[in-house]
């Protein structure tokens, strides 16, 4: 008597759900942008100005934690890309142009533009040089501010003015040359600080942790004023990490022109050293 078996159920190849979660995590940054859009035309500039800082939150986490579950694919490099150009290019530069720069009608809109365009060609220079061989200390460092930073710089005098109470906004000419230099500071090469891989001493943890804490209190407690803040000392920094990112490169030469020194044949009395050809070769044994 024959036996019949059970047909096995076909198996359904794709990734896991966790490879998706920080591609997940990137399209909710762009959405938090799209919103900053939002409430910016329906003039409700805090809010517009808090999914700014939301979306770059979420930008932060998508890459630690494709980095934790080894989810990193380039379609989530180009999908970031794109997202950060949304949130932190195009966002940003509308927003300016609504809150402060219409009564300058077509220059304030190029100022916009301009600034959308740099974080465009800033993350295109960042795409391209992905694969580029550099020195290990230069893995500590941008080229130029990166996008999240640039919105941050950009949307400074909002957050000024939340904070103050002063209409910095009844400066349209001084905002657009405040957000063209923020452009300027995207594409430029000037190096400046990455903590992605940057490996903190064990007794620092601590200290860290604490300032840490004491920043989300602020954050929590006085919103405008401790981002302001941290915009300000990251702005602060951009001089300090050029300081250091060179002193750097000044040990690397020096420590690579002194290893070919130590290569040549030792010579005496302008000569070459005993027992060595004239080419500096050890002299062969008879």
């Amino acid at each position: 008597m024959r036996r019949f078996r059970r047909r096995r159920s076909p198996r359904f190849s794709g990734q896991s759900f966790n490879k998706l979660i920080p591609n997940l995590i990137t399209v909710l940054a762009v959405c938090f942008g799209l919103s900053g859009l939002r409430f910016a035309l329906n003039g409700k500039w805090e809010f517009a100005v808090g999914m700014i800082v939301l979306a770059a939150v979420f930008d932060a986490l998508d890459g630690r934690m494709a980095r934790l579950l080894r989810a990193q694919s380039k379609f989530g490099a180009e999908l970031d890309s794109l997202s950060d150009f949304v949130s932190f290019g195009v966002a940003p530069g509308v927003i300016m142009y609504l809150w402060a720069l219409q009564p300058m009608g077509s220059f304030g809109w190029m100022a916009a533009l301009f600034f959308a365009t740099c974080c465009m060609l800033r993350l295109a220079r960042f795409n391209s040089r992905l694969d580029d061989e550099k020195p290990s200390f230069a893995y500590n460092y941008f080229t130029g501010v990166p996008a999240p930073a640039g919105a941050g710089l950009a949307l400074l005098p909002m957050m000024l003015a939340f904070q103050t109470g002063f209409d910095l906004n009844a400066f349209p000419p001084a905002v657009a040359i405040w957000l063209v230099m923020v452009g300027l500071l995207m594409v430029s090469q000037l190096p400046t600080f990455s903590f992605k891989r940057m490996k903190v001493p064990h007794r620092m943890v601590l200290p860290i942790l604490i300032v840490a804490g004491l920043i989300i209190t602020g954050v929590v407690s006085a919103p405008w004023f401790m981002l302001a803040l941290l915009i300000i000392a990251y702005l602060v920094s951009i001089p300090l990490s050029v300081a250091a990112y060179r002193r750097l490169l000044r040990e690397a030469e020096q420590m690579a022109a002194a290893e070919p020194a130590r290569d040549k044949p030792q010579e005496v009395a302008g000569g070459p050293v005993a027992g060595a050809d004239a080419d500096g070769r050890p002299a062969k044994l008879h």
